[in-house]
């Protein structure tokens, strides 16, 4: 057994400038979408997901593959939006072990709201301090931090 690769100087620094950026970010969305929509960013993304299926449906393990989420997560929030009237779920019509949620057309209008505000906040926090060199540059770090987990769907909005 080989012994621990303890963080450098450096790459402990960067960390913690990530973690610091991402907690950044998520609470920025979080405050916005709550202010702005009454709802967390988690249930941004899955209306959003929803939105880009064809026919704003995709069977729960789908969605739950496609928001990063486990099954009784993504069951929580969905039954939250199917209480707001934003979601409805209903049995797959050949497999009756699955289940299809659907964005509704309220939901949409929820989204199609929600969305210019978001983002805004996406754009100032994240895009708006870096120049479009560090834009790209940032887009090819995060790949190749997900390349080798190139088995998950496209990043959440």
């Amino acid at each position: 057994m080989r012994g621990t690769r303890w963080l450098t100087t450096d790459e402990q620094r960067v960390w913690r400038t990530y973690l610091q950026a991402n907690q950044l970010l998520r609470d920025a969305l979080d405050r916005q979408l709550q202010r702005d929509a009454g709802m967390p960013h988690a249930y941004y993304i899955v209306l959003a997901m929803l939105s880009e299926a064809p026919e704003r449906s995709m069977t729960m393990s789908q969605l739950a593959r496609t928001v990063s989420s486990s099954p009784s997560r993504l069951s929580h929030a969905v039954a939250k939006l199917e209480a707001a009237g934003w979601v409805r779920r209903r049995r797959h019509e050949t497999d009756g072990r699955a289940t299809i949620a659907t964005l509704t057309d309220e939901g949409f209008a929820v989204l199609a709201d929600a969305a210019p505000g978001h983002v805004e906040e996406v754009r100032g926090v994240l895009f708006d301090p870096l120049t479009a060199q560090q834009v790209r540059q940032l887009g090819e770090i995060l790949a190749a931090v997900l390349a080798p987990h190139d088995d998950r769907p496209g990043p959440p909005a």
